[in-house]
């Protein structure tokens, strides 16, 4: 057996017939489920979802947000779906001031603000996805079937996430604390179940038969009770009594919206990623500037060593400039379009062109020698422009060689952690990604969607005449530390030749706004890496020693990360597809997660 590139604690699996990876192994245990009874790579991952949501609330549940890729191996074309909500159409920066300014903190708004609550996105996507791209062997009332049976009748908690349980118990209860000990001792008590109101430990049987209900209601009457039902009624309820003002024609017009993803070629193959609003990009104008720096010679791909100070070094610096970037084209592309007539799709294809010389020219900032200057970056333009302008993720394949690459989220640990009484699901946050700057496009505003982190990923090998081959479907969450992983996962694959396992594997860095520099936040885009004088760089344990000296000499800021705190750098999955004829895949799941990879037989 040859050596493996480092140490890995799980192997490489392999399947002729299809694998479902998440960071959950019952989540696993419910898409297989789906798919023993027939079911496609779709179906199979709305049960994964479903289920996640039941077994890793911390990170997704009901009242989050969806974005799925879709390889579907007959037409050999890739399809997206983005299941974002938006925001409440009564939204208005100036009623915040007035009525709640200590929701407003550093120029952005609180993670725990009621204003911070968009309409969940998740159940729509989910349904739509299976209307969509389903086997039609499969119902929605079949996919919910599986997370159903763990809310009703317990499951063991896991180890990771009890962690994230234990470490939000003094957020959940001082959010919750204005619902009266009733509910504190009722509603809350589903999630700190133990004495004291304490969180779980890892084995500890966590029934929640609230939930369970209320998924109940969902497989018999379909999305439709929970944007226009008396779901609908709880949550409208629930936010209104904190002053928050989504409502009843919020839900009720809420809709997931079909995309075409955007990608970019290199090393041969195809990065594809949901658009914008969405922070794929990043990963796509990471590689695009990767791409230019070595055909402009200022750099070797061929003589760069992994995760030496000269590679961390370009991905470093080419991810702030992206991040940078992301502040003038990572936004609400409908808003833009129905407000101005501005069809930001152009410029987005225009940027991704490798004839349009952004590249090029946006490459020149980087220097080899010296870390580029956060208060000196200035937002990245096309040369001819007319136009200025906590997460789960999962994939899953089947026996017709179909993908589907999915990331559903609440955003920060149990999104606002406002629960939703008697129907055992908290709102997610994704609002305190809009800014509060005014001449930001991604400007809070009633009826939008905002700046989104949540981003899965595929890779294809291009067949010409806009077929493609199936290559990888993954992802890795984590907020703004996803394209990041994107990138690196994707040079672990194809320019070093890592399996799916080392390459999720592989030691990682994460960019992050300094800690103790939140007054420099101009409110530009999101609060993201840059948006802040310094940038952190957080170096994962198994990185050498002398590489983080090396990094430090060159200017930059930077912590070295261990144990239970690298989940900064995420939990990713992979799927990668060895051969057609005989099909065979390959799959790699995160160490950092409870999760596995599993394969169908």
């Amino acid at each position: 057996m040859p050596d493996s590139k480092f140490s890995s604690r799980r192997s490489t699996v392999y399947s002729t017939k299809g694998i479902v990876s998440s960071t959950q192994p019952l989540a696993n245990a419910a898409g297989i489920k789906i798919l023993d009874k027939g079911g496609n790579a779709i179906d199979a991952a709305v049960a994964v979802a479903a289920a996640l949501g039941v077994t890793e609330t911390a990170s997704t549940d009901l009242g989050g947000d969806a974005f799925l890729i879709y390889y579907d191996n007959k037409t050999k074309r890739v399809s997206g779906l983005n299941g974002s909500g938006r925001s409440a159409f009564k939204l208005n920066l100036e009623d915040i001031k007035r009525t709640h300014p200590q929701d407003i903190i550093d120029n952005r708004l609180s993670t725990e603000s009621v204003f911070s609550v968009n309409v969940p996105g998740a159940v729509a996507a989910w349904e739509t996805a299976i209307e969509r791209w389903g086997s039609g062997n499969i119902s929605f009332y079949d996919a919910l079937q599986p997370a159903i049976n763990l809310a009703e009748n317990g499951y063991p908690i896991s180890e990771i996430s009890a962690h994230l349980y234990q470490i939000s118990e003094s957020k959940l209860k001082s959010i919750n604390s204005i619902k009266g000990e009733e509910f504190l001792n009722d509603d809350l008590a589903k999630f700190l179940p133990n004495e004291g109101a304490k969180a779980p430990v890892a084995g500890q049987l966590i029934k929640n038969e609230y939930l369970a209900n209320t998924l109940k209601l969902l497989a018999e009457k379909g999305s439709i009770a929970f944007y226009e039902g008396e779901i609908a009624q709880s949550i409208v309820d629930e936010v209104q009594s904190r002053g928050g003002a989504l409502s009843l024609q919020d839900l009720r017009l809420h809709s997931s919206t079909t995309v075409f993803p955007i990608s970019y070629e290199f090393l041969g193959k195809k990065l594809w990623e949901i658009p914008p609003n969405g922070s794929g990009i990043i990963a796509l104008l990471t590689l695009g500037l990767i791409k230019a720096l070595a055909e402009k010679h200022d750099i070797r791909l061929e003589d760069l060593e992994h995760n030496s100070v000269e590679y961390l070094h370009v991905i470093i610096e080419t991810l702030k400039l992206s991040f940078k970037d992301s502040e003038e084209y990572v936004h609400d592309q409908e808003h833009l379009l129905e407000e101005f007539g501005i069809r930001s799709s152009e410029t987005i294809a225009k940027l991704l062109d490798p004839k349009s010389g952004y590249f090029e020219e946006r490459s020149q900032q980087f220097s080899a020698y010296r870390a580029l200057n956060n208060d000196d970056l200035k937002v990245g333009e096309l040369p001819d422009s007319t136009f200025k302008s906590d997460t789960v993720y999962f994939t899953v394949s089947d026996s017709d060689g179909n993908a589907v690459s999915f990331v559903n989220s609440v955003f920060h640990r149990f999104g606002t952690g406002i629960l939703v009484p008697k129907r055992g699901f908290f709102l997610q946050n994704r609002g305190a990604n809009f800014s509060l700057n005014e001449n930001s496009k991604n400007f809070i505003k009633g009826g939008k969607r905002p700046y989104h982190t949540i981003i899965p990923g595929l890779i294809t090998t291009p067949l010409g005449d806009g077929k493609e081959e199936l290559y990888a479907s993954y992802g890795i969450q984590g907020g703004f530390n996803q394209p990041q992983a994107h990138v690196q996962v994707f040079l672990n694959l194809l320019l070093f030749g890592y399996n799916p396992q080392e390459a999720i594997d592989a030691p990682r860095i994460s960019l992050a706004p300094h800690p103790k520099l939140a007054h420099t936040d101009k409110g530009y885009g999101s609060n993201g890496p840059i948006s802040r004088s310094i940038t952190v760089v957080n170096i994962e344990e198994g990185i050498d020693p002398e590489v983080v000296k090396g990094l430090e000499k060159l200017g930059h800021s930077v912590k070295v990360v261990k144990g239970l705190n690298r989940k900064v750098f995420g939990r990713g999955q992979i799927i990668k597809k060895e051969s057609q004829e005989p099909l065979i895949y390959s799959a790699g799941s995160d160490q950092r997660g409870d999760g596995a990879a599993v394969a169908f037989i």
